[in-house]
């Protein structure tokens, strides 16, 4: 099983990159979260120029965000850059798209869309919405077609995972969801988590920083799919918070500062308990622990593991999980 790494992009997110290779890691992936990140491509570009071995990809792209035609052309970019090490991940969008008011792709429509984008990388003519389209890019503008970039995308339940098993190279999937990882030869899992010292609290400021913006994520997932918030601990504080914003601009309150640090909601669950959620909602533990739940997931089916660091000392989250991965079987 693979460790890569998987980041929130921001303008240190290059930085991260390099260090991230000297580490060890396999992949980094970057989000494709326009609403509170820098372009995707742009860092990814950035981050080809400082390093030579680490893979590099957008994890995960969001159909409704750009023309495929846009996409394919980044990808064709970053391949000249950082040739063999290029991969994408597609995804219907969850605060790609929803922390804009927009609602997600459907299924039907990101097939579509990865049909496209893979024809055009072939250098096929193909249609979209009604218009012929072709890679026109002459010699010095992108690598001659066909292009081979691997396509891993986004899927929980049957209509994903059955576009995953059409079209797809690999299964992209988060925090917990494995129970399809044997279908596919790349199964990734992107998680949240934290190694902590000898007798560190949940509840510790660090902790907070660290994994705090992970443990959210349940709480962000359960509102805007309809799950019960206030099951979760410090649930109904958080419902409380969001409550209070016009249902318009609701979305706002609740993505803000995703899977970065804790927004005003998100505080108001700590504050009430949430952190007690942590020992399921990531990995978090010792290094025995976090390096047996990694090993449980490799038993499962999954071949690589995104880990995203998060808090003020990213350095220090990334060292710290490849050392606990590589105390057990991982590599």
């Amino acid at each position: 099983m693979k460790i890569s790494c998987q980041f929130p992009t921001s303008l240190d997110t290059p930085k991260h990159i390099a260090l991230a290779e000297q580490l060890g890691y396999h992949r980094a992936w970057l989000f494709d979260s326009p609403q509170q990140s820098p372009d995707v491509w742009m860092m990814l570009a950035l981050a080809a120029e400082r390093t030579e071995r680490i893979g590099l990809g957008p994890g995960v792209l969001v159909p409704g965000l750009r023309h495929p035609m846009v996409n394919a052309s980044g990808a064709a970019a970053l391949s000249a850059l950082a040739p063999g090490r290029v991969a994408v991940a597609f995804g219907t969008g969850f605060t790609g798209a929803r922390a804009m008011g927009a609602k997600s792709t459907t299924w039907a429509d990101l097939a579509e869309y990865v049909r496209v984008f893979r024809a055009l990388l072939r250098g096929e003519t193909t249609d979209w919405k009604g218009a012929r389209l072709r890679m026109l890019h002459p010699a010095g503008a992108a690598p001659a077609r066909p292009i081979e970039v691997p396509v891993l995308i986004s899927a929980i339940g049957p209509k994903g995972i059955a576009v995953a098993r059409e079209l797809a190279d690999g299964l992209f999937s988060i925090n917990e969801e494995t129970k399809h990882a044997k279908e596919f030869d790349w199964a990734a899992l992107a998680l949240h988590g934290t190694v902590l010292a000898e007798g560190e609290a949940l509840d510790s400021p660090r902790v907070r920083d660290a994994v705090g913006p992970g443990n959210a994520l349940a709480y962000h997932v359960a509102y805007e799919f309809g799950g019960d918030v206030t099951a979760l601990p410090g649930g109904r504080q958080w419902l409380d918070v969001i409550s209070q914003v016009p249902e318009r601009e609701r979305h706002l309150a609740v993505h803000d500062h995703h899977l970065v640090a804790l927004n005003t909601a998100d505080r108001a669950a700590w504050a009430a308990g949430s952190w007690a959620a942590i020992p399921t909602t990531t990995v978090t533990g010792s290094a025995a622990q976090v390096a047996d739940r990694l090993a449980a997931y490799g038993e499962q089916g999954i071949t690589e593991i995104l880990y995203q660091p998060m808090g003020p000392d990213i350095p220090h989250e990334l060292e710290a999980f490849i050392t606990a991965a590589r105390t057990g079987t991982v590599s």
